[in-house]
């Protein structure tokens, strides 16, 4: 009795089909990119200062987020809420409180002689905060912020701050600074 050969499956396009079929899922897959927060960092200066600037108390608004996600800001328990607004009063500074930041004589190109704020706002973390708290704190000094310099376009120019060209837009981040220290996270709370 002669053995009856098993008939071979024909593999020579098993190769094609899976190349197809991985050309197929690489083009119809969509990639989540991650996306960061955009921040412009200041340029590295020439020299470096042996120490950093001293900054009388006042002028700093100091934001803590606690790892409860509790904010406290300059001492006082806030809201999310209500950072915005705190921020635009201690930048702007409207009555020259004393317990606001000081104010220099600066000449600003289509301002002139102005009173701009020395205000800094300082941000600091807990390593367990958590990442949505941290970006509602980043999104309302960004809008504290962007409405401070609509505000100033509308009275000069009665257009918003985007609608500027370059020099008008330079003049009110000049006149409106915004400058925020985002210190090292601390681990005070211990561990969530």
């Amino acid at each position: 009795m002669a053995r009856k050969k098993t008939p071979a499956i024909n593999s020579s396009s098993m190769a094609d089909i899976a190349f197809l079929l991985l050309i197929f899922f690489l083009v119809s897959t969509t990639m989540d990119i991650d996306t960061g927060i955009y921040k412009k960092l200041p340029p590295i200066p020439e020299e470096l200062p042996d120490e950093a600037p001293k900054v009388k108390q006042r002028n700093v608004l100091a934001i803590l987020v606690n790892r409860n996600d509790d904010l406290l800001v300059n001492g006082e328990v806030l809201s999310i809420s209500q950072l915005r607004e705190k921020t635009k009063e201690f930048i702007l500074n409207p009555s020259n409180n004393e317990n606001l930041p000081e104010k220099k004589l600066t000449t600003i190109p289509f301002f002139g002689d102005v009173l701009v704020s020395k205000g800094l706002v300082s941000l600091q973390n807990d390593r367990g905060t958590s990442y949505e708290m941290y970006i509602k704190v980043q999104d309302e000094l960004a809008a504290a912020s962007r409405e401070l310099k609509d505000e100033k376009a509308m009275q000069k120019w009665n257009k918003k701050y985007d609608d500027l060209d370059e020099e008008q837009q330079g003049a009110v981040r000049d006149f409106v600074p915004m400058q925020i220290s985002e210190a090292e996270p601390k681990n005070i709370g211990g561990n969530k």
